[in-house]
């Protein structure tokens, strides 16, 4: 039994009909494709528990997956025992653009913009903040190298944190 047959008072209409339908929704056309990932999402490789320890001082950063076009961070560095810096960090997509939201301890928060991502590697800048204006991780395996850097008292100056993965749980 063919189509015809079954929907006699439609004949070839009905068959083209149905055909139409089935393209415009999408029935038979195999599955469905996602969409790419945001520029967000690119970046979940900074995601986890980071930290750089030296005598006397260490400092963790964690970054959280990301969701909602962001990336969440916070920083601590503890020295004797104690807090002496924090710091809550923001990537986020707006106006089409990503950028770094820095909001250091006892300090103004700054916006960075993107200028270089990659597979392991972001870079944002902001040539018109104090010191620094450009802020960078790079990630190679469990270890994550962070840097800020720019031009401080006419001196160029750069400053890395050479971090490694921790666990994210309790000690």
């Amino acid at each position: 039994m063919n189509f015809d047959e079954c929907w006699p008072p439609f004949g070839s209409r009905g068959r083209n009909l149905l055909m139409l339908m089935t393209l415009l929704c999408g029935i038979g056309a195999g599955p469905v494709v996602a969409q790419p990932p945001s520029s967000i999402e690119r970046l979940a490789w900074l995601q986890g528990c980071w930290v750089l320890s030296t005598p006397g001082r260490d400092i963790e950063e964690h970054w959280m997956a990301p969701k909602g076009a962001s990336i969440l961070g916070v920083a601590r560095t503890i020295r004797g025992g104690a807090l002496v810096e924090y710091e809550m960090m923001l990537i986020r997509e707006t106006a089409g653009r990503v950028v770094f939201e820095a909001r250091p301890s006892d300090q103004p928060a700054a916006v960075f913009h993107l200028i270089e991502a990659g597979t392991t590697l972001i870079v944002f800048e902001n040539p018109k903040h104090d010191f620094p204006q450009r802020i960078g991780y790079e990630r190679k395996g469990r270890a994550l190298l962070a840097w800020i850097e720019g031009t401080q008292d006419g001196k160029p100056r750069r400053i890395e944190f050479p971090y490694l993965r921790t666990s994210c749980g309790p000690a």
